[in-house]
């Protein structure tokens, strides 16, 4: 299986070309050891076999459309449904199932493009999309950039699974997740968004003040879920920071964009992932910053819709420290 290699002093990123996908990020503990701190598969077969995008790139458009379908200037776009009556990350020819060209250009960084053509999936317009990894001062860097030749729309992420305490270390229970959010937009059936948003004072949505997510993901408000799948209303560019007490691991995610869907894994079935380890419920944090999900059924959500001839660019940051 293709791979990129990028490097900056003791952290290393391993890119797939496939989905271009995050496999591997390693980074150092508080004692100096290094550890790979997402999940992800040895091989391009496991890639193409499991659910749950691991490290993938998603979109064209990221998360939920109701009734796989949506309306843009009076003309209506079926979709392909693959959630129940529902479209999940594009379909099943999303981005995280192409392969993509690359260019690295430094030691450090790599571009990776690729083209999803008009009617696909039923979204309208060739869309081309670039995907920029940069690995430097700490911190990993996804830049994004796509732009049509038809209005659209367009809402690009990354779906890394963190587990700070190193991939194949279990249930993330022990660690801390704060997140700048004063409200969140509650689903309803099938995970849609009910069109509310609501403030987070008085439920486990406030996670402000930070909370540790073994006292959190058997609340009964979660059950449903197998805990956290929900999208959070970000008040501000520094969305959310995710700690692992074991390897004194923090993790600080920035984003461009106005939401954060952060995902506890509830339903990651069990799996065999890298070098042996055993994934399953719980064992990672996916913290997906994007325009908020079903905004096309939504006016007053922040706006998905790319035109003919714009520029759409988001830009998420995880910068990593000890503590």
């Amino acid at each position: 299986m293709e791979k990129i290699i990028l490097r900056h002093g003791v952290y290393e990123a391993h890119i797939l070309p496939y989905g271009a996908t995050l496999q591997s990020l390693f980074v150092p503990d508080r004692s100096g050891t290094v550890r790979d701190v997402v999940l992800g598969y040895e091989s391009l077969t496991d890639y193409q076999r499991h659910d749950g995008y691991l490290g993938a790139t998603v979109g064209r458009h990221a998360n939920r459309i109701a009734g796989a379908s949506f309306a843009l200037d009076g003309v209506t776009y079926p979709l392909t449904a693959n959630e129940g009556a529902n479209q999940l990350h594009s379909g099943p020819n999303g981005l995280h199932q192409k392969v993509w060209s690359w260019e690295q250009t430094a030691e450090n960084c790599v571009t990776l493009r690729t083209e999803s053509p008009d009617g696909e999936d039923g979204f309208p317009g060739t869309l081309e999309v670039a995907v920029t990894y940069t690995l430097s001062g700490g911190a990993l860097t996804i830049d994004y950039e796509a732009k049509s030749d038809r209005d659209t729309i367009c809402n690009l992420t990354n779906h890394a699974y963190f587990n700070l305490g190193g991939q194949g270390s279990g249930s993330v229970a022990g660690h801390t997740l704060r997140v700048n959010a004063d409200s969140y937009t509650p689903c309803g059936p099938g995970t849609i968004p009910t069109g509310e948003v609501l403030c987070v004072d008085g439920t486990v949505m406030d996670l402000r003040l930070g909370a540790v997510l073994g006292e959190r993901l058997g609340a009964a408000e979660l059950a449903e879920y197998g805990g956290y799948d929900h999208n959070f209303c970000l008040s501000g560019a520094d969305a959310a920071r995710l700690y692992c007490p074991a390897s004194g691991i923090c993790m600080d995610t920035q984003t461009t964009l106005p939401g954060l869907q952060i995902y506890t894994a509830g339903f990651l079935t069990q799996r065999q992932g890298k070098v042996g380890a055993v994934y399953g419920k719980n064992h990672a944090v996916c913290l997906e910053t994007q325009f908020w999900p079903d905004a096309v059924h939504h006016e007053h959500f922040p706006s998905p819709i790319l035109r003919a001839g714009e520029v759409y660019r988001h830009r998420m940051v995880y910068q990593f420290s000890v503590q």
